[in-house]
């Protein structure tokens, strides 16, 4: 079972995550197989962290919320609160198999939230710029709750067009980029 995780840090919390860097790392590492994409969301500065990103295949919902809440980070106050929803993978790879690579251009989290009838269930005819692709679902699968997507984008404005603006409750638009040891 594929699961979205995005821990949004804590106003104010930056310094305490750079300093559980180390820790933060090692903790990911045991998950190296699992993990479809990771890494860290920022400011419009582009420096300051403001949540981290682990989209991660995983047994059960219980193995999801331990993967989620046993996280360094998150035992030590980093984040204020956790998205985690059930995910399926649309593009059937990992990050690490994205054409465009690791590094170059502008790269986004754009978070669809929703309820009711599913859309985006198909990723755009392009998919040269998406990394990872795929609803939010119920912790049973049955229920669509929105979108998540990684991709590479000129600009915010064009990463937020990737999805039906009128379909959503709200659409966020995040700075991202590849995470993982360098």
């Amino acid at each position: 079972m594929e699961y979205f995780c995005y821990h949004r840090d804590r106003p104010g919390s930056a310094a305490l995550r750079h300093g559980l860097l180390e820790e933060h790392w090692s903790y990911m590492d045991r998950y190296a197989k699992e993990l479809i994409a990771r890494g860290p969301t920022f400011a419009d500065d582009g420096e300051t962290p403001t949540g981290s990103v682990h989209i991660v295949d995983l047994p059960d919902p219980a193995a999801a919320r331990a993967f989620a809440f046993d996280e360094p980070n998150y035992q030590a106050g980093v984040y204020r609160d956790v998205l985690l929803r059930r995910w399926h993978n649309l593009l059937g790879r990992t990050m690490w198999d994205f054409p465009g690579g690791p590094s170059g251009g502008n790269r986004y989290l754009v978070l669809g939230l929703g309820s009711g009838a599913a859309v985006d269930t198909v990723p755009p005819p392009d998919r040269n710029e998406l990394i990872a692709y795929g609803p939010l679902l119920s912790d049973d699968g049955a229920a669509w709750l929105g979108t998540a997507v990684l991709l590479r984008a000129p600009d915010p404005a064009t990463a937020r067009a990737v999805l039906a603006a009128d379909r959503y409750a709200d659409i966020e638009v995040h700075d991202w980029e590849f995470g993982g040891r360098r």
